[in-house]
C-alpha cells in the first residue's frame, strides 16, 4: 500500500509481548494528515529504521528509556521530506534525519532533526552505516575495545547493522576478525564482501570447536550483540586484559525467565577477575552524543573510499513493518533492515 496525500496511517502498540512479539502487539491506526503550525514543518516519511532495541521500548520492565505505553506510536528512526514548512530553518524538499517512529507523516519544531545532504545518493544510509547503528559500532570498537594491530576481534551477528561495521573497523585497525552469523550465506558474506578473515556459522554443529579453530591465538576483543549461547563458547577462549563492548543481548530480548540449567555468573565473574578483562555496556547517544562529529567524518570518509561496504534489507510499505520487525528478532534480515515507505 502506497502513501496517501491526505491519510497519516501510524503503527502503535496494540498489548505488551509476553516472549517473542506476534502481529497481535500492533495496531494500523489512521487519521488525517496533520497541518503545521508556525514554526513547524510537516516531514513525510521515506524511510523507517527497525532496530533490536524497540523490543526493550515495547516492555514495561526498567531500562535506560521509558516503556511506550498501550496506544503509543511505534518509536524509530526515519529519513523524511519536509512536504509543508512554516520554519525559517527548513525548505520543501528538504531531507532529514529524525525519530518520528511508525507513520507516513509527523509535525516537528526542528528539534532533533539532522539535514541530509540533497545530493546524498542513498539517503537510507543515515539510518545505518552513517547513523546509529554505525555510530554504536564506531564508539562501542573504538573506545571500549581500543583494538590494536594484530589482535583477534570477534564479533557477534556479523552481517547486522552494527556487527558488519564493527568488523570491517577492526580490519582497518589491522587486526584478526571472526564474524559469528547465522547461516552459511551469512558467514560468506562477511568473508568474501566485507573482508572479514573467517566467519563461523552459530546454528551449525560444534560451535565451540569451530570457534575455537578460527581463534588459534584465542580473543582480545569480544564486541558483543547476541548473548545466550554465543557468549558461552566464547567466554572460555578470552585471552588475559580482553575487552567486551556489550552493545545487546538480542538472544534474551524475549525472555520472560531466566534461563534453565545452573547458576553461570561464579564462571562469568571468575574469569572476569582471573583473566583481568574489561566488560561494559554502553548506550551511544548517552554516553558518546558530543562525538558525533567526530563519527561522521570518520565514516564518512571510510564509506566514500570503499574501506567500509554497506548491505540494506529493504522491506517496501508501512504495514509490513511488523511482520519485519518479528523477522529480525529471529535474525531473518540480511544487512541493515529499513522500511521504504515511499
Amino acid at each position: 500500500m502506497s502513501q496517501s496525500t491526505t491519510v497519516n496511517r501510524r503503527i502503535v502498540l496494540n498489548a505488551r509481548p509476553v516472549g517473542a512479539p506476534t502481529a497481535e502487539n500492533f495496531r494500523m491506526e489512521s487519521g488525517p494528515v496533520p497541518q503545521p503550525d508556525p514554526g513547524q514543518v510537516l516531514l513525510r516519511t521515506l524511510y523507517l529504521s527497525l532496530d533490536p532495541y524497540m523490543r526493550g521500548r515495547m516492555s514495561d520492565a526498567p531500562s535506560y528509556a521509558p516503556p511506550m505505553a498501550i496506544g503509543d506510536l511505534m518509536v524509530g528512526g526515519t529519513v523524511s521530506r519536509v512536504e509543508v514548512s512554516r520554519h525559517r530553518d527548513f525548505k520543501v524538499g528538504d531531507l532529514v534525519l529524525g525519530y518520528t517512529g511508525w507513520q507516513d507523516y509527523a509535525l516537528s519544531d526542528g528539534t532533533g532533526l539532522t539535514p541530509i545532504a540533497s545530493a546524498e545518493p542513498h539517503p537510507s544510509r543515515a539510518l545505518g552505516v552513517l547513523g546509529m547503528p554505525g555510530f554504536t559500532a564506531y564508539m562501542g570498537l573504538l573506545d571500549i575495545g581500543r583494538p590494536v594491530a594484530g589482535e583477534t576481534v570477534v564479533v557477534a551477528a556479523a552481517s547486522g547493522a552494527v556487527g558488519s561495521v564493527v568488523g570491517q573497523i577492526a580490519k582497518i585497525k589491522g587486526c584478526t576478525v571472526v564474524g559469528i552469523a547465522g547461516g552459511a550465506d551469512k558467514c560468506r558474506y562477511v568473508v568474501d564482501e566485507l573482508g572479514f578473515d573467517c566467519g563461523v556459522d552459530h546454528r551449525a554443529e560444534d560451535l565451540p570447536g569451530r570457534l575455537a579453530a578460527a581463534c588459534p591465538k584465542g580473543i582480545d576483543l569480544y564486541f558483543e550483540n547476541v548473548g545466550g549461547a554465543v557468549f558461552d563458547v566464547v567466554l572460555p577462549l578470552l585471552n588475559a586484559k580482553a575487552r567486551i563492548p556489550v552493545c545487546g543481548l538480542i538472544a534474551a530480548y524475549n525472555d520472560t525467565a531466566l534461563p534453565a540449567g545452573p547458576d553461570r555468573l561464579g564462571l562469568l565473574v571468575g574469569t572476569l577477575l582471573r583473566k583481568r578483562i574489561k566488560m561494559q555496556g554502553f548506550i551511544v547517544f548517552d554516553d558518546y552524543g558530543p562525538r558525533w562529529g567526530e563519527f561522521a567524518h570518520a565514516m564518512g570518509a571510510w564509506v566514500q573510499q570503499g574501506k567500509v561496504k554497506v548491505r540494506e534489507d529493504i522491506v517496501f510499505g508501512l504495514e509490513n513493518a511488523p511482520e519485519a520487525f518479528i523477522g529480525l528478532l529471529q535474525g531473518k534480515n540480511f544487512g541493515k533492515l529499513v522500511i521504504a515507505l515511499a
